[in-house]
């Protein structure tokens, strides 16, 4: 396959009904899509910013060029979710700081909740971190979470991310990545259905199951699985390769469609 995100322009597709992608062979997918009928939809953004806090901005010194690279931030997660929030008219939870400063996405325990940069701070600032930010990031999206659940609904998270076209000498071979615990059913079978429309409606689109992590190792989806224990909550992570954000606008653009007309579809909104 060709991974759209490293080649050339795209062109969307002419009915405005089909999602966009730039091969004619792409028809927009099978008319008869599998719904997500009977979920809610949360969305959630743990690394939508490298925004550092002033009063931390001493911890950072000379470290602006990382706290905007890969390590610091995961681009085009909040301009993406946003506009899915804006699509399904559904919640988005966004945070506020840099991953460097505290890592919204690692358990309490996990020996990268903080970075380099932020590790060297006594016990007690760290855990004015966690009371500040990680507690009511986590707060929030469960919360979300259990409210649509006391509503007797259940409920798809998305988690979104973008991962780095490179990492230790490694080129990433895929445009985006859908993390799942596969001993989950529901998990596994959303996957396979999603994957399978991305792939129906633009064939030039790389899209890989648990790539180019595990959806089961240490994050948020993990956590809310063991707290929503049942077939009622399904966390997935959405990786999206950080060249189509960082690369022409069109192309990005036309991906953002292509992700949010598939979902769109099964949601039947």
């Amino acid at each position: 396959s060709v991974s759209w995100a490293g080649h050339g322009g795209l062109t969307p597709c002419r009915s405005p009904k089909q999602l966009h992608c730039g091969r004619e062979e792409c028809n927009g997918g099978d008319s008869h899509v599998p719904t997500l009928e009977g979920f809610l939809i949360v969305l959630s953004c743990e690394h939508a910013t490298h925004h550092v806090p002033r009063e931390y901005r001493r911890l950072f010194p000379g470290a602006s060029v990382e706290l905007k690279s890969h390590r610091g931030w995961d681009p085009g997660t909040l301009e993406f979710g946003k506009r899915l929030a804006r699509r399904l008219g559904c919640p988005l939870i966004v945070a506020e700081v840099s991953r460097l400063l505290i890592e919204l996405n690692r358990s309490l325990h996990h020996p990268r909740l903080f970075s380099s940069y932020s590790r060297a701070l006594p016990a007690d600032a760290r855990k004015v971190l966690v009371d500040r930010y990680w507690q009511p990031y986590r707060a929030a999206v469960s919360t979300a979470v259990d409210l649509q659940l006391q509503r007797g609904k259940k409920v798809l998270h998305l988690s979104l991310h973008s991962f780095t076209p490179e990492l230790d000498g490694e080129v990433r071979t895929a445009d985006a990545g859908l993390l799942f615990d596969p001993k989950v059913a529901a998990e596994l079978a959303f996957c396979r259905i999603w994957q399978a429309q991305l792939k129906s409606a633009c064939p030039n689109l790389v899209v890989r199951r648990n790539y180019p992590y595990r959806g089961t190792s240490d994050g948020l989806t993990t956590a809310l699985r063991k707290q929503f224990a049942g077939e009622r909550y399904l966390g997935i992570e959405l990786e999206i390769n950080q060249q189509c954000p960082l690369g022409p606008w069109r192309r990005w653009n036309q991906m953002q469609e292509t992700l949010i007309d598939s979902i769109a579809r099964m949601k039947g909104a």
